[in-house]
């Protein structure tokens, strides 16, 4: 079958921004006094909104986290996105393919719509998603792995779920996109594939992912 729309997640797919923006998530918990490695940070965290950082700390310690962590936290991953972030290789040619070919596209994350811009500003990739391309769990309230997000997205684009393809990078993802009815080219660069059950394919590196696209329309 082909495909009417592919939904990208934007950390990790479109922006590689994951190192950065966990790195400094463990940090700060650390700071606070939760003891959090990278590892787990990629682990626990990695695809969700910021939502679930609270909810697990509550739930592990008991203890809430500061009225401002959302405030500190996204100050500290924006400077680092101004001063190291880039693109993730190879994805401006899969976009402009995607253009080329004349099969829309949109970017479907569990990050505020602030730091979804503010990344592509930084990585160079704002010239390829419009305001009607964005969309963010801010949009629906719950974020990843409830599938309301990439629904969302697809009603918005005017697409049936079942004609949509995700690509994704986390467990939290692919599990969202799969409940939404949704096939998922997973990307493996940071995440082996047998962790990310339920995706359709899997690929290494963003030259990949135009090929795949093309055997999976079939």
């Amino acid at each position: 079958m082909g495909y009417d729309l592919v939904i990208f997640d934007n950390d990790g797919v479109l922006v590689d921004s994951e190192p950065l923006s966990n790195t400094i998530l463990a940090g700060y918990l650390t700071e606070l006094g939760h003891p959090t490695s990278y590892e787990d940070s990629l682990r626990d965290y990695m695809g969700a909104a910021v939502h679930r950082v609270h909810d697990l700390v509550l739930e592990r310690t008991g203890r809430r986290l500061p009225e401002e962590f959302d405030e500190v936290l996204h100050a500290r991953v924006f400077a680092a996105f101004e001063r190291e972030l880039r693109a993730v290789e190879g994805i401006t040619e899969v976009l402009a393919r995607l253009t080329s070919d004349g099969v829309a596209y949109c970017v479907a994350s569990s990050g505020s719509h602030q730091r979804i811009r503010v990344g592509h500003r930084a990585a160079g990739l704002d010239e390829w998603f419009t305001d009607e391309r964005i969309f963010s769990a801010e949009d629906v309230g719950r974020g990843k792995p409830a599938p309301d997000l990439f629904l969302h997205a697809a009603d918005r684009m005017g697409v049936a779920p079942a004609r949509c393809l995700v690509v994704e990078d986390s467990r939290l993802g692919v599990r969202a996109a799969v409940l939404a009815g949704m096939d998922v080219a997973a990307f493996t660069a940071m995440t082996p594939a047998e962790q990310l059950e339920g995706a359709t394919a899997f690929y290494r590196k963003a030259a990949e992912l135009p090929s795949l696209i093309a055997e999976l329309s079939k």
